[in-house]
């Protein structure tokens, strides 16, 4: 290795921790903000002073609000991310959802509750859909899967900080000061991004920048697409960006399924973020107990989605997606039959891994899967249809809750949903590590035979 490209490697490098670290830590407040709530839900129920009385059903409803709110702010952010890049996505929404947290902290309403829920939710939707088409777009090609998995399992890690927070902290600052912790990023993490944070060389290439690219391209040590055919290299830019590409052919029908699967996948995370506190709760665990079964959900998910992500990178993100989903069913069955206590945190583990680890996984399929010129939408695109599952999820929970059926009835019902998610999963063609013919022509006509999942 010359010195001249050893430079640029620790260059890369060093870029490569930037980018990684701050889009880790602004979704490490996203798993916060989703888990938060389900943390302080039995307080909301039980003690109408806070903000008016709740009932269980009101309280899925109310849960739901933030996803609405995320739904907004990620289809927005796909209609513009493509144009306007990555970096001003992120810098604007790290500040706005800080300042959603800030608001809702505040509130003594079920309405401006819900208020500062959606607002919240807009800007966590935005980062959730930007972070994956940056770190597609600095990490290397045959670690993508690993980089993005590490990013993403900044959800479940911020859900351990929310259990960790209202298992120390809730007797002491009230549900109130949890909130509080979610609006720190805009004191460390905004100021960080502006200074740390560059603009992909990638989308500055694909908007026809090119000099910019290149001037990017040597500050940062991220290599551009090289003439020749190579593991990096994307084909000229398609006349469609954004949401026009994928609506055409050859997106429109994978865009459909890749949809569903983020639907089933949010589904899960979010019907048992919300939920399972509440459900053990009623099986005779004290509060205590339910929120360490999230803990170790959310545990479970991080290590667990990790390990798969690796195997990802060397056996197809697909088939990886489609067996974890079919290990959530089987634990979701498996956790209200009595099992003892061990065994059943084994379980919950589990069903992290197949439920919110699978969405760890779904994000960096997708985020792979579409070429530069429709990255931000796609990835936009799965984040916010799928975030109408994560709507339906905890109103689900909220209502076999309020029927009164038990929690065994509330797994079965999640764990159909988990093989429905395996089954899109296998159907989706053209997946080979990650890549289309679209996002990478030589490499994909060259390896689909030997890589591809059939469907």
């Amino acid at each position: 290795m010359t010195s001249t490209s050893a430079t640029a490697e620790a260059r890369r490098s060093r870029t490569l921790g930037w980018v990684v670290g701050l889009s880790f830590t602004a979704l490490l407040f996203d798993g916060y903000d989703l888990v938060v709530y389900g943390t302080v839900v039995p307080t909301l129920l039980a003690d109408k002073s806070q903000i008016g009385a709740l009932t269980p059903a009101q309280a899925g409803t109310l849960g739901s609000w933030a996803l609405f709110g995320v739904l907004v702010g990620a289809l927005t952010a796909g209609a513009i991310g493509d144009r306007v890049g990555r970096r001003r996505i992120m810098l604007v929404n790290i500040a706005w959802f800080s300042l959603g947290m800030a608001v809702t902290a505040t509130t003594t309403s079920v309405v401006a509750f819900g208020a500062g829920r959606f607002f919240t939710g807009i800007g966590v939707g935005a980062l959730v859909a930007t972070v994956g088409a940056l770190v597609a777009e600095f990490a290397p090609a045959d670690r993508r899967n690993r980089y993005n998995a590490f990013v993403y399992s900044g959800v479940p890690a911020g859900g351990v900080l929310a259990a960790l927070a209202a298992i120390v902290l809730n007797d002491v600052a009230g549900w109130r000061g949890l909130f509080w912790i979610g609006a720190l990023p805009v004191l460390f993490l905004l100021p960080l991004a502006w200074a740390k944070l560059p603009e992909s060389p990638l989308w500055l290439l694909s908007r026809g920048e090119e000099e910019r690219a290149a001037e990017v391209s040597r500050r940062t040590g991220i290599p551009l697409p090289s003439p020749v055919g190579g593991p990096d290299t994307e084909v000229a830019a398609p006349a469609k960006v954004g949401y026009a590409a994928l609506a055409a052919r050859p997106l429109l029908v994978p865009t459909v399924l890749l949809g569903l699967m983020s639907f089933s996948g949010l589904l899960l995370t979010y019907g048992l973020n919300t939920w399972l506190p509440q459900i053990m709760g009623s099986k005779g665990y004290g509060k205590d107990y339910a929120l360490a079964f999230l803990l170790i959900l959310n545990l479970g998910a991080i290590v667990g989605g990790l390990i798969a992500s690796w195997v990802a990178d060397r056996v197809g993100a697909q088939r990886v997606v489609a067996t974890t989903f079919v290990l959530a069913a089987l634990a979701l069955l498996l956790m209200p039959l009595g099992l003892p206590f061990g065994v059943l945190l084994t379980a919950v583990a589990v069903a992290g891994v197949g439920t919110i680890g699978t969405q760890v996984l779904i994000y960096g399929l997708v985020s792979n899967y579409y070429p530069t010129t429709a990255r931000a939408a796609g990835v936009a695109w799965c984040a916010g249809f799928g975030r109408l599952g994560g709507i339906v999820g905890p109103v689900i929970g909220g209502i076999l809750v309020s029927a009164g059926v038990g929690g065994s009835t509330a797994f079965q019902v999640f764990a159909v949903i988990s093989i429905v998610g395996a089954l899109v999963t296998v159907s989706v063609r053209g997946v080979a590590r990650g890549r289309t013919p679209t996002a990478d022509a030589g490499h994909h006509e060259a390896t689909a035979a030997r890589d591809a999942v059939p469907a």
